[in-house]
């Protein structure tokens, strides 16, 4: 991934049921929401702009509800993030990151946003399956 990518990801302002996290940070609005959802730790994921290239509104609409079915028995909080005129919807997904990330791969993302109670949010890279 490239440097201007990584950039923007931790520009972002990654929100969920009116908690927001940015990366590196700790955030106590998250810990709560994780909490709320009876987990200590989750991930930001999206479906929409796979491999970070925009795609049409409602294209990205539909993938977020097959994402929505996918997780659809986890605890989950939709949300949205952006910054610099990027904007995408996503769903905050309580249990261990890594199932979140079998998530992200499926949906073509370059990476989620790790979240764990009393710590600082961590961008996870992910890597195609080969």
């Amino acid at each position: 991934m490239n440097t201007g990518l990584i950039a923007a990801y931790c520009r972002t302002i990654y929100e969920a049921d009116g908690a927001r996290a940015r990366i590196g940070r700790r955030s106590a609005a998250v810990d709560a929401l994780l909490r709320r959802l009876g987990t200590r730790e989750g991930a930001f994921v999206t479906a929409w702009n796979p491999f970070s290239r925009r795609m049409p509104r409602g294209w990205n609409d539909r993938m977020l509800g097959r994402l929505r079915e996918a997780a659809h028995r986890l605890p989950r909080a939709e949300g949205d993030g952006g910054a610099g005129g990027w904007e995408e919807r996503h769903l905050l997904i309580g249990g261990d990151p890594r199932r979140v990330a079998v998530l992200g791969r499926r949906f073509r993302q370059v990476a989620i946003v790790a979240v764990r109670r009393g710590q600082p949010v961590r961008l996870v890279m992910l890597q195609p399956q080969r």
